[in-house]
């Protein structure tokens, strides 16, 4: 049996409305790394303040970080959160060509979104005191369709797509060693190691997509992301550097 990692912490709850709005509430009790996960989420929130949804048996769970660092460096463990997300299914499900990176935080199964990243940060100016990585995985259910954003493309959960099973305090054991591995990679190495091994595992690699910007749409070929976790874009006009946008892919 997988033990839990060494200098973690864990909350298990039963009920809350969102783990990331826990977390702030008790922010200032966390001594080290901190995970709080919760059986039923009732009023969770995604990017951009977009409703995040959890039927029963999903999986919605924060980490609450201390990074004490840049806001640049603190973003960057998007990445982090996501290979080690990525990893955690693979683990549970195998399959692993099936299990896809899509920029800037979600991961796709079988080009469906299965799961996300939401990250917080509080502190002054550009240093991160705190820094909060919601994660929430269709593991039974998948929202409708008409309840979601569906730049992802249509939600799908492991249950019906794969046939398994997780229990999401299982699944948290398995994530929370895997975001340790990736996260002393990049505090002992840096980020190039991890994107290389996110760009392996990036959707739609130099392939068109679409970086939706407010009300503007840039098209171009998905090169790159760079040091910043910035996505590189060649386009009609040239390279174009995207630090935040809602990608979209291209209908076949």
């Amino acid at each position: 049996m997988v033990s839990w990692p060494a200098g973690y912490d864990r909350i298990i709850l039963k009920e809350t409305d969102s783990t990331n709005a826990e977390a702030i509430r008790r922010i200032e009790s966390f001594s080290k790394p901190t995970w709080i996960l919760t059986e039923l989420q009732t009023s969770g929130k995604g990017r951009r303040g977009r409703a995040w949804l959890m039927p029963k048996g999903n999986f919605a769970a924060t980490l609450v970080l201390k990074p004490q660092s840049s806001l640049r460096l603190a973003a960057l463990r998007s990445f982090v959160a996501s290979l080690a997300l990525r990893s955690a299914f693979v683990i549970h499900c195998g399959s692993s060509d099936k299990f896809k990176l899509k920029w800037p935080n979600d991961v796709l199964l079988s080009g469906g979104k299965v799961a996300g990243i939401l990250l917080e940060s509080i502190g002054k100016g550009d240093k991160v005191d705190s820094l909060l990585i919601g994660i929430g995985a269709n593991l039974v259910n998948s929202p409708e369709i008409q309840e979601v954003d569906l730049s992802s493309g249509s939600p799908v959960n492991i249950m019906e797509t794969l046939g398994l099973n997780i229990p999401p305090i299982d699944f948290l054991t398995t994530l929370a060693n895997q975001f340790k591995v990736y996260d002393d990679k990049i505090r002992e190495r840096g980020f190039d190691i991890i994107r290389t091994e996110w760009l392996s595992h990036a959707a739609k690699l130099n392939q068109m997509i679409i970086a939706r910007v407010g009300s503007s749409e840039i098209k171009g070929i998905f090169e790159n992301i760079d040091d910043d976790g910035s996505l590189i874009l060649n386009t009609s006009a040239g390279i174009k550097k995207i630090a935040a946008a809602d990608v979209y892919f291209e209908e076949n």
